[in-house]
């Protein structure tokens, strides 16, 4: 017969859990700890290795919780550290200093060198495969002077640059990452915060292709900042590549402007119109996209946007019929270059206006003895050029795409290319403030840099149980309800996150014993723990040694 014993507040304590366990599961079943204590050996008399800081950092960069990470020992005060990290081991041991030497310790060995060797191992076991390789490029604001005056050759430079977030107050460093088309980061690197993308796109390219080692035929996919003549040239013709080729390519102009049939693609709403091309030496399909969505969307914009377009330049024609030229040639080329920058603007003729002024500039009837000079205005009304903009709105809702695989259909080029969002939803997630991953508040270039890698480490950790989560639930055919109370086999895992915000620790003190047990598993957590298998189910189920506490 089970007792009843009415507890007070000093008996017991209790410390979260939350979804948490998911992530140190997710962690032990990709078995990196291993490869890091490997790469990474304790050499200083201190209780925990560097692999369980590492897995400390990953809790707290993925801790959901507004906690960043720099606010390291703090996240654990109400955390239960034994159940996730094991016997012994208390909120005590976390500390800033043991953060930084371990940071220091990635840095020494390379902090791209050991993210590579951690997805090469992942990779053995996991075939979420490399078929489609996304790269790309952001930056990342810090706070902070930074001097730059690290001597090592390595260290990446804290400083201002191109900054995508429009934060020109502060320096920044830039990060390059690829993903596979699942969002899996499979390559990462830290530059410079005044780096190039184009040519860190090529490099990233070039040292995916010699650290990974890649079984699938495998497409690099970039946006336009890859797209360039010798960048494509230095790839060749045996390294497959999708891009956007930029519209500032006459070419890209030429054939965004032509009126051909496109044929109706696979996916409604697409249309496409193909071509091979010989661009910089290399033979390309280029194919011309027209997106029905993106037509109707760009419409809705393109008259209000065409209103101000002709106030604007109304504004600049008269600010050029006041301008006084020396000679009529010069007025009538002000005019030609006027017209070629607002060529849905024109006029009947272009009237050149000839007129007698002083000399001295003085105002008033001229006298006897002044001088004169005659002067030049241009003076014609423009009206508004129908075949240009109805040229325009052709445009409307096209862009071009461009491979060197000339077996590849238009519909599965434009597919492939579509999946460029998986790495761009990537860098959504490390800025995401929910995680807050991204906030940089150390001192030293090199600990960025170190730090770089752990955020990216995060989300490969949160990708691959996304993934693994999916491919579970496809397998047994099973749901999870959304927020909408819909069956999907598809949740975010960040949604999954919220399901298993209440689970928690309590500990009981009573008689000179402790007593530990996980509550708040309710039906749906508990489905899902059996769905993801032992590893992950281990963090929230701990046998009580007397029958009392059982319920």
């Amino acid at each position: 017969m089970k007792r009843s014993l009415q507890l007070k507040s000093q008996d017991f304590t209790t410390r979260q859990i939350g979804h948490l366990g998911l992530v140190a599961g997710m962690i032990g079943e990709l078995g990196i700890s291993a490869v890091i204590d490997d790469a990474l050996p304790k050499t200083r008399d201190h209780m925990l290795p560097h692999s369980a800081v590492i897995k400390a950092m990953l809790l707290n960069g993925l801790g959901f919780n507004e906690r960043r990470l720099y606010l390291f020992s703090r996240f654990y005060d109400n955390l239960a550290t034994e159940q996730l990290f094991g016997p012994g081991v208390t909120p005590e041991h976390f500390n800033d200093d043991l953060l930084v030497r371990t940071l220091d310790r990635i840095y020494d060995y390379g902090s791209t060198d050991l993210f590579n060797k951690l997805v090469m191992e992942v990779m053995k076991k996991f075939p979420f495969g490399t078929h489609l390789l996304h790269a790309d490029t952001t930056n990342f604001s810090v706070h902070g002077e930074y001097d730059n005056d690290d001597e090592d050759f390595r260290t990446i430079q804290i400083t201002h640059g191109h900054n995508k977030d429009h934060r020109w107050d502060l320096k920044q460093f830039v990060l390059s990452m690829v993903t596979n088309q699942h969002g899996i980061p499979l390559f990462t690197q830290p530059y410079s915060g005044n780096a190039s993308d184009k040519k860190i796109l090529l490099e990233t390219i070039q040292k995916v292709k010699l650290n990974l080692n890649l079984e699938d035929k495998a497409y690099y996919i970039a946006d336009s900042a890859f797209y360039t003549g010798p960048n494509i040239q230095t790839l060749g013709q045996h390294t497959f590549w999708i891009s956007h080729p930029p519209a500032t390519i006459n070419e890209v102009k030429s054939l965004l402007a032509v009126d051909v049939p496109l044929i109706p693609g696979k996916e409604e709403g697409y249309s496409f119109h193909s071509c091979i091309v010989d661009y910089t030496g290399i033979p390309q399909k280029w194919v011309l996209v027209l997106s029905e969505k993106g037509r109707k969307n760009e419409e809705k914009t393109y008259e209000r946007n065409l209103k101000k377009r002709i106030e604007i330049a109304r504004k600049s024609l008269k600010k050029l019929k006041a301008k006084e030229f020396a000679c009529e040639p010069d007025a009538r080329m002000a005019a030609r270059l006027w017209f070629e920058a607002h060529q849905y603007l024109s006029a009947d003729e272009v009237q050149i206006v000839p007129r007698l002024k002083k000399k001295n500039g003085n105002r008033g009837r001229p006298r006897k003895n002044d001088e004169i000079k005659t002067v030049y205005s241009v003076d014609s009304p423009v009206t508004v050029e129908p075949d240009m903009i109805e040229q325009e709105k052709l445009n409307l809702g096209r862009f071009v795409l461009a491979t060197n695989d000339l077996d590849l259909d238009p519909d599965t080029i434009l597919q492939y290319y579509k999946h460029q969002q998986s790495v761009e939803r990537g860098f959504r997630f490390l800025k995401d403030k929910s995680f807050r991953v991204a906030e940089v508040f150390l001192k030293k270039e090199n600990r960025i840099e170190a730090l770089s890698m752990i955020m990216v480490l995060c989300l490969f950790v949160y990708a691959v149980a996304e993934w693994f989560l999916r491919s579970k639930l496809k397998e047994t055919g099973m749901m999870v309800k959304n927020q909408l109370k819909k069956p999907i086999q598809n949740p975010t895992m960040k949604w999954i996150f919220t399901l298993f915000m209440r689970p928690a620790e309590v500990t009981v003190a009573l008689d000179s014993h402790i007593q530990r047990f996980v509550v708040n598993l309710n039906d749906e957590v508990t489905q899902i723990l059996d769905l993801m298998g032992p590893p992950f189910k281990k963090y929230y189920f701990v046998k009580p040694t007397c029958e009392m506490w059982g319920h």
